[in-house]
């Protein structure tokens, strides 16, 4: 932390002797926290707990190091280091190469085609789209979130029998801030032949994330009592219908004075009452 301090006070050095035209040095300063020892305790030569970095990059590589630690948790808080955890990733890195590429002649898989994507398939790539986008751009940086959406991703489109290879090209583009050196190489795979660096970022339609139906929870004063799927965005009115004569519901608010209902779209009923 104190260079970061350092930082500041320097600068402000400079700003008062006029060499500097601004009062901080930052628009804008992310604190990232500290990752401890498997022991969960603070990395200490004398402690005998530090990680090599250069020990972790040479068993799994540079990929399965960078995209652990931004899946380890939120960026700003404190977590132990897990080997464990890194070979999970390092696994699933390994799962995105077998996606793509065949494992014998390691060509891309003949199950890639250039065809056009269905309704299915366009709804999971649009959704992860503007997950990870979102995650990415959100002022917390929620990295692990956006990473777990591509784990997601990569689940379903192992139970395709085919898969668009726009579909496959937009998720390297994805993960490949993430995993920059595996992408590259299966950019290049696919037939590119600029960096992947140089790529545009991929933009999601409304209409493919949009659900087509959501599951709601009807509360009574704050617990949950019932759950029901109903279409998405079905009106306000009709989901307190559904609530006040769900029989979990009635039970629990038979004989009571119903003080007021807070529904919101999509989400819940709450039925307050004494």
């Amino acid at each position: 932390m104190l260079h970061l301090i350092y930082a500041r006070f320097w600068y402000k050095i400079l700003f008062d002797l006029g060499y500097v035209s601004h009062t901080e040095p930052f628009k804008k300063l992310f604190n990232q926290g500290m990752i401890l020892g498997e022991d969960g305790v603070k990395m200490s030569k004398s402690r005998g707990n530090v990680i090599n970095p250069d020990d972790v990059i040479k068993e799994f590589g540079a990929d399965s190091m960078r995209l652990f630690e931004m899946f380890m948790g939120p960026l700003e808080a404190t977590k132990p280091w897990s080997t464990k955890g890194i070979e999970g990733l390092s696994r699933f890195l390994n799962r995105v190469w077998r996606l793509i590429t065949d494992e014998n002649t390691g060509l891309i898989k003949s199950g890639i085609v250039n065809e056009v994507p269905e309704i299915k398939e366009k709804k999971l790539l649009h959704k992860t789209i503007k997950k990870v986008t979102e995650d990415i751009e959100d002022g917390d940086m929620k990295f692990n979130t956006a990473i777990s959406y591509l784990m997601v991703m990569v689940n379903e489109m192992y139970k395709m029998e085919k898969i668009c290879r726009s579909t496959i090209e937009h998720f390297i583009i994805l993960l490949s801030p993430f995993s920059p050196h595996i992408c590259e190489e299966l950019w290049e795979k696919l037939g590119n032949t600029n960096s992947i660096q140089f790529a545009s970022w991929p933009g999601y339609e409304t209409q493919y994330v949009i659900e087509d139906s959501v599951t709601v929870v009807f509360q009574v004063n704050g617990k949950i009592r019932a759950k029901m799927e109903v279409d998405y965005d079905t009106p306000e009115d009709v989901l307190e219908d559904h609530a006040l004569y769900n029989e979990n519901v009635m039970k629990q608010i038979l004989g009571k004075q119903i003080i007021k209902v807070i529904t919101i779209k999509n989400k819940m009923v709450n039925i307050v009452v004494k």
